[in-house]
């Protein structure tokens, strides 16, 4: 299960972006990348394995845009690569994608007809791809989306980033999860309110169908039809639904109940949690374990 992360910030944000992806780790994952606008222009940085890699390519190669895109990857298509960690890129943009494209194979045939070249062996570039296609067509960012996810089939979570655009970040769930978080002056996206928890407790989790166009102004969400649509806007309970849905999830994988360390190899995938969420590292308060006492009662 892959971990997102999107911000439009008043600074640079990949070192938030990285520490908010922490508090994700409890999802499994063996690679992770970030996605910004240096003046512009799409530069990603990505690495195979553990945050801490990502993090060692960050301080060798920094980002200093003040807008971007995380993505913790759990392989399902493809191996455990460099190559093929998220953010995926075509011409003009970056998208973090969690589920499954289910229409993938026949998306791929028909993207490279048309002349697309894949870089990866995942089922997530194609909707980088898709959205190309539009774009290329004469459509608007938010119009080419749109037409893309009628395109799309499975259950998916996407957020995407344009070149050139600085203060747009547009996001769509079908299947999995996706909330909206709100700053002051900042905007958020993420795979659930613990994503979001270094930055803001008023989130909007998006109904399946939502796709959402963010800037720092706020949000502009949108049914299937694209029709504008409301959302519950929670505050900190937000953060304890989501615990729970941590937890269910924990459970789902044999693991509830169990100590930190028990955690840590629970299974095949190694979870890591003594490093890493329960280790977050959080913007303005320096390293230190995440402020959430309820996170952790499940752990002996």
């Amino acid at each position: 299960m892959c971990g997102i992360v999107g911000v439009l910030g008043s600074g640079p944000v990949a070192g938030s972006i990285v520490d908010a992806l922490k508090c994700l780790e409890y999802r499994g994952y063996d690679s992770a990348g970030v996605a910004s606008l240096e003046s512009g222009k799409l530069t990603r940085r990505r690495a195979e394995g553990k945050l801490k890699n990502l993090v060692v390519k960050l301080g060798a190669e920094p980002l200093k845009g003040s807008i971007g895109i995380g993505h913790t990857r759990w392989a399902t298509h493809g191996k455990p690569t460099e190559t093929n960690a998220h953010p995926h890129a075509a011409r003009g943009l970056a998208v973090v994608h969690n589920g499954i494209i289910e229409n993938f194979k026949a998306l791929r045939a028909e993207l490279a007809v048309n002349g697309r070249v894949f870089a990866t062996e995942t089922d997530s570039e194609v909707a980088a791809f898709v959205v190309e296609e539009e774009l290329v067509a004469g459509k608007t960012p938010e119009q080419a989306v749109h037409a893309a996810l009628k395109r799309l089939r499975g259950a998916f979570a996407l957020v995407y980033l344009f070149e050139g655009e600085e203060n747009l970040l547009i996001g769509a769930r079908e299947g999995a999860p996706l909330a909206v978080g709100y700053g002051e002056g900042e905007m958020y996206l993420g795979s659930d309110a613990l994503a979001l928890a270094p930055f803001t407790d008023r989130v909007a989790h998006l109904k399946d169908g939502d796709w959402v166009v963010v800037t720092r102004e706020g949000a502009d969400i949108r049914d299937a039809l694209g029709r504008p649509v409301k959302r519950l806007r929670e505050a900190r309970f937000a953060v304890a639904k989501d615990i729970k849905e941590r937890d269910l999830f924990l459970a789902s994988q044999g693991i509830s109940g169990m100590s930190g360390d028990d955690l840590m190899y629970a299974g095949d995938r190694p979870l890591d949690l003594e490093h890493g969420l329960l280790s977050c590292t959080w913007p303005d308060a320096g390293r230190q374990d995440c402020p959430f006492p309820d996170l952790w009662g499940h752990l002996g």
